[in-house]
């Protein structure tokens, strides 16, 4: 029996992108990169976003209360995941849903 799977294009913002050098080794970046490629709607969506999601991703050797966060924005019909921002758990416990539907409003203009 054939299987596929659609793998989405992963697009790190400039902000999530100093972040996870901040927070995330190389191969935890590119695991992630690859995870959420190919599961585009992991995670819950955060309430009054507009479609903005976070997920839990576990660092190595820290567990899930030493993973961090991460926020992104899936365009299904584009087939592509944008990465806004990411924190570890003991860094905040959220992002007011207002502010990441502003920037998703911003990467949906362009």
């Amino acid at each position: 029996m054939p299987y596929t799977q659609s793998v989405f294009t992963v697009i790190e913002t400039p902000f999530y992108s100093r972040k996870a050098e901040a927070l995330l080794s190389d191969s935890e970046r590119e695991e992630f990169a690859v995870f959420i490629s190919r599961n585009p709607t992991a995670g819950s969506v955060v309430r009054g976003s507009g479609g903005v999601r976070k997920v839990r991703w576990a660092r190595s050797g820290a567990g899930k209360s030493g993973g961090v966060r991460v926020i992104y924005y899936n365009m299904l019909e584009e087939e592509e995941v944008w990465l806004l921002t990411l924190y570890a758990k003991n860094e905040r416990s959220t992002i007011p849903g207002h502010e990441l539907k502003l920037i998703k409003e911003a990467i949906e203009r362009g």
